[in-house]
């Protein structure tokens, strides 16, 4: 065969290499962005280069797909709805607390449903899998969790981050779905002059006709 003529299949399949991996990298770069909503443009600010974040973002896919994310019975549901009620009663007469024990309420949340308790970016990183629409509420709650710790948050900063916290926390109470016993109808008996029959009813009238056959 004519060099030349190798020469242009070589060339033509090197561009259909370079096709097929341009393909997948963008259906790759599609589906991540589907997946991660804001998050993806987040992480490629943050990590200054798109091949970078999405490296990030898959390795965080990788690892929560590895746990063991668990949904919450109804009862445990409840006693966490419960809890929070009566946290956000107490802000009015103490709201550094109550963002204290709203941070550590949705800690044990988490806690309980599976996630890893590491520090927090790596909480934030977790969540940002299954619940990436909240985890940007989560980061702005701690930021100001932080500012009260140093005293530069007022109570209106407060209760923005227990509105923040309580977004993630309602995301986090996915209950389990209760099996339900199914009922099966009893199948309809033959019926007699449009009613129906039961199996005892029936024997009956037999005995009674059988009799009446015996007696002619």
């Amino acid at each position: 065969m004519d060099t030349n003529i190798l020469a242009v299949i070589a060339v033509v399949v090197l561009l259909l290499v370079i096709a097929g991996l341009l393909l997948t990298r963008k259906r790759r770069s599609e589906n991540l962005h589907g997946q991660f909503g804001p998050e993806y443009e987040r992480t490629v600010g943050a990590m200054g280069s798109r091949g970078k974040a999405e490296a990030e973002l898959l390795a965080r896919k990788k690892r929560v797909d590895k746990l063991q994310i668990v949904p919450l019975s109804p009862q445990e549901a409840e006693r966490f709805r419960i809890d929070w009620e009566r946290l956000q009663s107490r802000f009015v007469d103490n709201p550094q607390a109550a963002l204290a024990e709203a941070d550590l309420l949705v800690r044990d949340l988490m806690t309980l449903r599976g996630y890893p308790m590491g520090d927090f970016e790596s909480r934030a990183a977790d969540i940002s899998v299954d619940h990436p629409h909240v985890v940007e509420q989560y980061r702005a709650a701690h930021a100001i969790a932080l500012r009260d710790r140093e005293g530069q948050a007022d109570t209106e900063a407060l209760r923005q981050a227990i509105v923040h916290y309580r977004a993630l926390f309602a995301e986090l109470l996915e209950v389990a779905e209760t099996r339900r016993a199914v009922v099966r109808e009893p199948v309809p008996m033959p019926t007699r002059r449009g009613f129906d029959v039961s199996p005892e009813r029936a024997m009956a009238s037999e005995k009674v006709e059988r009799e009446r056959r015996s007696e002619r």
